[in-house]
């Protein structure tokens, strides 16, 4: 779920920023929020308790693992797991650039 908000997130911050320096801060701030949110959720940090719960998943890390869609291991994942979750963590940034540059190439084009 997080590459298509993450791409929503950057489409609406372009779209509806000021100027490139409120764009980027702003991008900053969406960006940390969502790290620290699905980082916290797969370390299953209790604070992010009422996510998971709301989204009817065992944990934060099945929730970020399987989303209510898959069945993977989540309560004793491998290091190829968490390798794998570093990984799409790692993405996030491009994701939000991909939603910013769509944005751009879409306003360009009209």
């Amino acid at each position: 779920m997080d590459p298509p908000l993450l791409i929503g997130s950057g489409a609406m911050i372009e779209r509806h920023s000021t100027g490139k320096r409120s764009a980027d801060a702003l991008a900053r701030i969406v960006l940390a929020g969502f790290l620290v949110t699905s980082v916290s959720l797969y370390l299953n940090l209790r604070w992010t308790r009422w996510i998971w719960e709301l989204c009817r998943a065992d944990s934060g890390r099945d929730w970020m693992l399987n989303s209510g869609v898959l069945s993977l291991e989540h309560e004793r994942p491998s290091l190829a797991t968490h390798v794998i979750a570093a990984c799409i963590f790692a993405s996030y940034p491009l994701w939000l650039h991909l939603g910013r540059e769509l944005a751009r190439n879409t306003h360009r084009s009209r």
